[in-house]
């Protein structure tokens, strides 16, 4: 059976549950989902201070996950719409990793151009600049925020349905995208409920990074066991171990 890692960068347990809840179900006996919440950081990831964090907490997590299991797992999804610490832990895992963000583009930019539509005003900058260092900004139209986080969409689902449905709605109108991502952690499953009233496809993030996982393919060998390459000072004893 083949196993997937889900990281939560940030540390509420209630968005990990989120995650393995929608992640496994839409897997369903295909593959083994696991898993890890970060160990510090901040509860929900809403600005530069703490996506920078949580790149760190990234790392420690999967440290902290491998010190835990037998094997390492067969695949990685960053559990955050931001991605954080993506290319770190890509260069130190033996086995593929991607993040919501990375892998919704990869599936929106199959539809032509697309909008992300996200909670949280300061996630602009931070997924403009993703979406560039992925290669996805050709296909990018435009990044429309709404003033409540991913947390303060999730605590109010039907107000944030109504709010989500209208900004979907705007930017399909205003961009003209042939797509739109509705992106978060915390808004895992609320496309189903904005789709009826947009006319493209509206693409979860979590179901995207699920379909990443099913198909995903090993890495060619060129590790046979994850590290970090760094003489780590003061950090965490599973990072540390995994150092040089």
């Amino acid at each position: 059976m083949r196993q997937l890692l889900v990281i939560n960068p940030n540390t509420s347990i209630s968005v990990t549950k989120l995650l393995q809840d929608h992640v496994q179900a839409a897997t369903g006996s295909h593959i083994t989902v696991t898993s890890v919440t970060a160990r510090f950081g901040a509860p929900y990831i809403s600005d530069e201070a703490s996506y920078a964090v949580a790149g760190h907490a990234t790392l420690d997590a999967w440290a902290l996950a491998l010190s835990q299991a037998a094997s390492p797992p067969d695949s990685v999804l960053i559990g955050c719409f931001g991605d954080p610490g993506l290319m770190a832990l890509r260069e130190s895992s033996p086995v593929p990793v991607t993040g919501l963000a990375e892998a919704a583009f990869i599936e929106a930019a199959r539809h032509g151009r697309f909008a992300i539509v996200t909670g949280g005003e300061r996630w602009a900058p931070i997924l403009q600049r993703l979406a560039q260092s992925l290669g996805h900004a050709p296909a990018l139209a435009g990044i429309h925020t709404v003033a409540p986080t991913g947390a303060q969409l999730a605590a109010d689902p039907v107000a944030a349905r109504q709010l989500l449905t209208q900004a979907c709605v705007d930017a399909v109108r205003q961009m003209g995208v042939q797509t739109v991502i509705l992106g978060g952690a915390g808004l895992a499953g609320m496309a189903a409920m904005v789709q009826p009233y947009v006319n493209v496809p509206v693409i979860d993030s979590v179901t995207a990074g699920t379909h990443w996982a099913l198909r995903t393919h090993p890495l060619p060998l060129q590790r046979r066991t994850p590290g970090f390459d760094v003489p780590w000072v003061k950090l965490s004893s599973e990072m540390s171990q995994l150092g040089l």
